[in-house]
């Protein structure tokens, strides 16, 4: 009997998700799928997307939440469909603009052209992005801030889109910060809380990456950017508000809370750094909203332990105190 990649559980013949971690068993043929779909549409070829998105239905369970997102895109594709393919209603319409009748032609038989360009929104705000950040603190610093931004937001689309879930590209909001949209409706605790955790594990990586180079480079650039990403990132998993340690925390319950609050103490008074005190102080507030899970998830636990953990000795590893903007002003 074949078993889950995931929790190595077995997957009973013919089933479409497995039954202990709700993970879908063709995730890899999905994205194969949605993939070769989203590159017809962008195209303009939209009979072709319209038997993808089908093909990708049958491999879904019916009440999924892809299920319905792709029911209601099939839905659009059609009316698109219907529009672009009667060429009567292309002339209707051309009439009653007047003039600009050939233009409103032209565009719809280039509809996939501005389909992309407004896909472009990725591109555009994160040029942005990095434009107000260089005018802040300079191109190097500026520069390689908003890219590792792009990372750790890279995290949590990889690992959505890994999981045959819709995503769209990053959007970037200077002075926020940047956000990836996606629903999350009728997907596990378990599987939000890996999602929100994927975000700061690869913000990690590119921190790591910085403070390596730091150290083969001697350039305090590096350093800078190593300790304040890394800072940013554990920040984040403060479990409050939107932050994406908020999201992580659902899935634990109150003793595995309690063993994260007293982590994270640890981890405030090991590396000497008061911002996991504050995620020790969301972890309490935590234990009394009531939002526990009716089952624990050690996964989950050893997970956001472990990004924790990996984090602060980023921090402590790399030269200076406190937030990493200090050490920069320093240089």
């Amino acid at each position: 009997m074949p078993v889950c990649k995931r929790c190595r559980h077995e997957i009973a013949p013919g089933a479409l998700a497995c039954e202990n971690c709700h993970a879908l068993v063709n995730s890899d043929e999905l994205d194969r799928i949605s993939a070769r779909a989203r590159a017809l549409e962008a195209n303009g070829s939209l009979h072709e997307a319209h038997e993808q998105w089908q093909m990708a239905l049958q491999l879904l369970p019916s009440a999924s939440e892809q299920a319905n997102w792709i029911r209601s895109h099939l839905r659009e594709l059609e009316q698109a469909i219907n529009t672009s393919g009667d060429p009567n209603s292309q002339r209707k319409w051309a009439k009653r603009l007047g003039p600009l009748g050939p233009v409103a032609i032209l565009l719809a038989k280039f509809k996939g052209v501005i389909y992309a360009l407004f896909k472009l929104k990725f591109l555009f705000s994160f040029l942005s992005f990095i434009a107000i950040y260089w005018a802040i603190w300079g191109p190097w610093f500026g520069v390689g801030f908003a890219v590792l931004i792009l990372v750790h937001e890279m995290g949590h689309f990889i690992e959505i889109r890994r999981r045959g879930l819709p995503a769209e590209l990053p959007v970037f909001l200077p002075g926020f910060g940047a956000y990836v949209r996606w629903d999350a409706m009728g997907v596990s605790l378990e599987t939000r809380s890996i999602v929100s955790l994927a975000g700061p594990f690869a913000g990690w990586i590119g921190a790591a990456l910085c403070g390596l180079l730091w150290w083969q480079t001697g350039n305090q650039i590096w350093a800078a950017l190593a300790r304040f990403s890394a800072w940013i990132n554990i920040l984040n998993l403060i479990p409050v508000w939107t932050l994406d340690g908020s999201s992580a925390i659902r899935a634990m319950s109150k003793l595995e809370r309690a063993v994260l609050l007293i982590v994270a103490a640890g981890l405030g008074w090991g590396f000497n750094e008061y911002i996991f005190y504050i995620v020790a102080a969301g972890v309490v507030w935590r234990l009394f909203t009531k939002d526990d899970p009716p089952e624990s998830s050690p996964l989950i636990t050893a997970y956001f332990i472990a990004v924790l953990a990996l984090l602060g000795l980023t921090v402590w590893l790399m030269p200076g105190h406190g937030p990493a903007v200090k050490v920069f002003g320093a240089v």
